[in-house]
């Protein structure tokens, strides 16, 4: 098997410079928008506010903004700023297939290299497209047979690899430059899947986003600077795929490179919560929907997910990623929003309480091997002796059932009207969907400061 370090180094250069299909356009549009939508969101949450302090407290030539502050710094710092914010909590998109959330480190990498760097929206779009495709792949080369078989997080190596291709492309770098560029984005490969144990959500979203964010324009910046590195660090002795793999597949890195645009295959949240839960919250609203069920009509609620996932969401203190107390809470308040899926107080409000006595999950084996993946059952027993029950098989949001341009850009006006009010929450919204035609993208930064 030839080396690929090549050929995927040759498409990391030509990518800013290279259209993509109008439906890639599109999606990556969406993308773009929901990602700035969870960083104004998570600019007011824990893990934002401290990756926008240290971005001040370390300082830096003012090249790129700080999302919802006042702040211009260096890239690698807005960048981890604006890593920590997209994935300060679960409301950024994933891929599933990748086992990774690319939009909070993909997105604040490109958007502060284009900063930097003077470059259009059109440029933006591609970079991050770009970063989808490469981390992705660089996931999926790996080979790991389950959730829980890696050495490491793909959740970070997806992420460092996507924002260091991001970067390189609008640093303008050589095929020979993008090679080195690898080489130091595995040498800066890191992340243990522990953050799970995470009770804050502020290391994970540095594993998720700051992180992945900051080594990828580091490393684009270092070669940018002249600095140089091996030649084969992919499957060369000792390389990526010796130190990373359980299944090694090196003809995964590049397959379909420029034929198969992954950010098409992610998936954008309805629910601002934890990705395992979305189906059954889908289940649940489509219940309470047809049924006209409220909190009092429910007798007993047993949910069903799989298996292999069921620890990341069972009875968690946080409440964005808890299954049962989301349940009950949508179930006392009629429905699910950003501000309630995260107000950690509402875990001990009575009626929730009450009502999350009555629920109960089950891990599913049969569930986690059915496809699409992620599915979920929702069973009720109504006060009244009926019985119903709904099984979502495609998640509203993943590319089996995908939002539309109006619930994308619903979410995303929920999400930043708090933050930025609602006249230039509607600016943000248009000038992202019509971005293709903007010229430098900083001339976004003063729909994004506060």
């Amino acid at each position: 098997m030839p080396d690929p370090t090549k050929r995927i180094a040759a498409y990391i250069a030509a990518a800013a410079s290279v259209d993509l299909p109008p439906a890639v356009v599109e999606k990556t549009k969406l993308h773009l928008l929901d990602t700035l939508a969870a960083m104004l969101s998570g600019s007011r949450l824990r893990a934002g506010t401290l990756g926008q302090d240290i971005a001040a407290e370390l300082g830096g030539h003012p090249e790129a903004t700080v999302i919802a502050t006042s702040l211009t710094t260096s890239a690698p710092h807005a960048a981890l700023a604006n890593g920590m914010a997209a994935h300060a909590d679960e409301t950024d998109d994933s891929h599933l297939a990748g086992r990774f959330h690319p939009g909070c480190a993909v997105v604040p990498a490109a958007l502060a290299m284009a900063e930097r760097g003077g470059k259009s929206g059109a440029e933006l779009l591609r970079a991050i497209a770009l970063g989808y495709d490469i981390g992705v792949r660089f996931t999926l080369a790996l080979g790991f047979s389950g959730p829980r078989t890696g050495t490491h997080s793909t959740h970070s190596l997806g992420a460092n690899f996507g924002a260091a291709a991001a970067a390189g492309a609008l640093a303008g770098l050589t095929t020979e430059q993008c090679i080195h560029l690898l080489s130091y984005a595995v040498q800066q490969a890191s992340g243990l899947p522990y953050w799970q144990r995470d009770p804050d959500h502020v290391e994970k979203a540095f594993v998720f986003g700051g992180m992945g964010a900051r080594n990828g324009v580091y490393a684009a910046l270092m070669v940018a600077a002249g600095w140089t590195g091996v030649v084969d660090p992919l499957v060369g002795d000792h390389g990526y795929l010796d130190g990373f793999a359980e299944n090694r597949d090196p003809a995964a890195l590049s397959a379909e490179l420029g034929e198969r645009f992954e950010i098409v295959r992610a998936s954008i949240k309805k629910w601002c919560v934890g990705s395992p839960i979305q189906a059954a919250l889908d289940s649940l609203s489509a219940l309470m929907v047809e049924h006209r069920l409220n909190s009092g009509q429910v007798a007993k609620l047993t949910v069903h997910i799989p298996d292999d996932r069921f620890a990341i969401v069972d009875n968690r203190d946080m409440p964005d990623v808890c299954l049962q107390h989301l349940l009950a809470l949508m179930l006392v308040d009629g429905g699910l929003t950003f501000e309630t899926s995260h107000d950690k107080a509402r875990m001990s409000d009575r009626a929730v309480l009450e009502m999350r006595r009555r629920v109960s999950a089950v891990p599913s084996p049969e569930l986690t091997i059915a496809r699409p993946a992620r599915q979920a059952i929702v069973e009720i027993d109504a006060t009244d002796g009926r019985h119903l029950s709904h099984r979502t098989r495609a998640v509203l949001g993943t590319p089996e059932n995908p939002m539309s341009v109006s619930d994308v850009t619903g979410k995303a006006r929920d999400l930043i009207e708090p933050v930025l009010g609602g006249q230039r929450s509607r600016q943000l919204i248009d000038c992202v969907l019509k971005i293709e035609s903007l010229g430098p993208v900083h001339a976004l930064r003063p729909l994004l400061q506060a």
